[in-house]
This record gives structure tokens, C-alpha cells and sequence, in this order.
């Protein structure tokens, strides 16, 4: 052992040595998790419209979004498929409702009397539970109060650019639907709830960031209509009811 250099010293080097790796491999994973971190929580406000929840929780969860999501592809696969021929039904072989239905039951009825006469078998009961029908009245109904109590605000509130929003909504969708009849647009609709989920689950990050874009562009335009006209026209002043 050199002169001058004691046992304690040699020990305490030591100790200093390994504490400053220590410390400079601390500092680094400490910047390499910032990093990850802020570009984790970057892309979570770079989501559409803030969702920081998977798309299959979104959609409800259950086995209606596994369908909606292609989890098991035959089931997905068959209920596309029954959609579509009952709109090549009626869009195509011109058929209507009532006849169609009257037909089904005619199956039906002669499809039992074959079961329990001529096979000799107890036929099978079909029965609705009459929650089922309660439910969907009550959704049916939630669903209709809140859209007319919306527009009845929109209405009475006095904002025109909300008002402006609202009526060229309804005026676009008047205009879609003079363009195809009710199943067309009912068809339209459930085709692109069986396929766009899917292509933004597999894509969301290329969607978000068009989405984000076009987003852009869309504000910088209202902003320049809000400076030019819209900011110019007076609110209607709220009336007060004794």
C-alpha cells in the first residue's frame, strides 16, 4: 500500500466512487421516465376529444361492443350481413314492412302446426319479458325529452351563433335525407357503427391527428367569421317576468 493512503482512506474512495454512479445512473432513468412520462401524458391530451379511456369501454363495454369492435368476427360478420339483406329488401326488391311481416308470421304459425301435428312435438314458446318493452320506452322517451328540451334552450336562450350552429345542423341533415329515404339513412348509420370503431382503434393516432388538423382550420375560419360578422350582431336581452 502506498504511503499516505490508510486503509479508511482507500475504503472511503470507494464509497465515493460507487455513490456517483449511482447517482449519474439515477439522474438518467430519472430523465429517460420524464421524457416518457410527459410524451405519455402528451398523447393523452393529443386524444379526440380528451378520451383517455379504450374505445371498448367507450362503447359500453359487453358483447355489444365486442361486436361493434369485430371481437369475434362471425357474430360481427352475421349481423352486418342480416342488416344488409333486410335493407336490399327494402330498398331494392321493393318490399314494405307490413307484408314482410305478415309472411314471417305465416312461417311461423305453419312451422308449429307442422312441429306439433305432424311431428307429434310440444313446439317451443316464444315470449317477450315486459321489462324489455318498459326499458326501451324509457330511453326512447329520455332521449326524445332531452333533444326537445335542448332545442327549447337553444331556442329561448338568445345566442345566435348557437342558434346558427343548430339550424345548419338540422338543414344539413334535412338535405341528407332528401338525397335517400329512412332505411337508407338507418342502414348508412349502422354500417359505419360496425366500421369506423374499429378502423379508429387500429389508426387513432393518424385519425387524431387529421381530426386535430381539420380542427384547426375550422377555428381559424370561425374566428375570422366571428371578427367579421357574427360579433356584430346584438344578443337579444333576456326579459324579466315579475
Amino acid at each position: 500500500m502506498p504511503e499516505g493512503i490508510t486503509s479508511e482512506n482507500l475504503m472511503n474512495n470507494i464509497m465515493d466512487t460507487l455513490s456517483d454512479k449511482l447517482q449519474k445512473q439515477n439522474s438518467g432513468s430519472f430523465f429517460v421516465e420524464e421524457k416518457s412520462h410527459s410524451h405519455t401524458v402528451s398523447s393523452q391530451f393529443n386524444k379526440l376529444f380528451g378520451r383517455q379511456k379504450p374505445i371498448h369501454h367507450i362503447l359500453g363495454g359487453g358483447k355489444s361492443a365486442d361486436v361493434l369492435l369485430w371481437r369475434n368476427k362471425k357474430i360481427s360478420a352475421g349481423v352486418l350481413c342480416g342488416a344488409t339483406a333486410v335493407w336490399v329488401l327494402f330498398e331494392w326488391l321493393d318490399y314494405n314492412f307490413l307484408p314482410l311481416v305478415c309472411f314471417g308470421l305465416v312461417i311461423c304459425i305453419i312451422g308449429q302446426f307442422i312441429w306439433s301435428n305432424l311431428l307429434n312435438r310440444a313446439p317451443p314458446r316464444v315470449t317477450l319479458p315486459d321489462e324489455l318493452f318498459v326499458n326501451i320506452a324509457r330511453i326512447v322517451g329520455d332521449e326524445v325529452n332531452r333533444t326537445l328540451g335542448y332545442l327549447q334552450y337553444v331556442g329561448s336562450r338568445g345566442d345566435i351563433k348557437q342558434l346558427a350552429l343548430v339550424v345548419g345542423g338540422l338543414l344539413t341533415a334535412a338535405i341528407i335525407g332528401t338525397w335517400c329515404n329512412f332505411w337508407t339513412v338507418i342502414y348508412i348509420g349502422f354500417v359505419a357503427a360496425h366500421t369506423l370503431p374499429v378502423v379508429y382503434e387500429k389508426y387513432d393516432d393518424q385519425i387524431d391527428s387529421a381530426v386535430y388538423n381539420l380542427f384547426g382550420k375550422v377555428q381559424n375560419h370561425y374566428s375570422k367569421l366571428d371578427t367579421s360578422l357574427l360579433s356584430r350582431i346584438p344578443k337579444a336581452k333576456a326579459k324579466k317576468f315579475a
